[in-house]
């Protein structure tokens, strides 16, 4: 149902790395780019993440209770992107763990703030 989904940053390049670091994990890459603006993902595969500059040049702010989820494999691959996320400037705020029955997640923040999460169902 969802086609993308886009978080703001103030810092383009910033969020680039860290983007490229989580897409390569998830075996993807950049499938559009412009000056204020990345695009992340497989076209024709499914959603994607893009980080850009707000539009209306006013400064990138983080929903409060918005969150974007990657789904992983496995729970090696949700381990492993919460560890990319660390080592790329995320702020923690969640272990990865299991969360009730049958899901497994970890919680992180971009370096702009912006809530996500790597999980796993089953």
């Amino acid at each position: 149902m969802i086609g993308y989904v886009t978080v703001g940053t103030n810092d383009l390049a910033r969020a680039a790395q860290f983007y490229d670091a989580i897409a390569a994990e998830m075996g993807t890459g950049r499938m559009m780019e412009f000056d204020t603006f990345i695009a992340w993902g497989t076209p024709g595969g499914g959603c994607g993440i893009a980080a850009t500059k707000p539009f209306d040049g006013q400064p990138a702010t983080v929903g409060n209770g918005v969150m974007a989820a990657f789904e992983a494999k496995d729970k090696d691959q949700v381990d492993r992107l919460y560890a990319i996320a660390m080592a790329h400037g995320g702020s923690d705020e969640g272990a990865p763990g299991p969360r009730g029955d049958g899901f497994y997640a970890g919680y992180f923040r971009d370096p702009d703030g912006n809530k996500l999460n790597a999980y796993v169902m089953g």
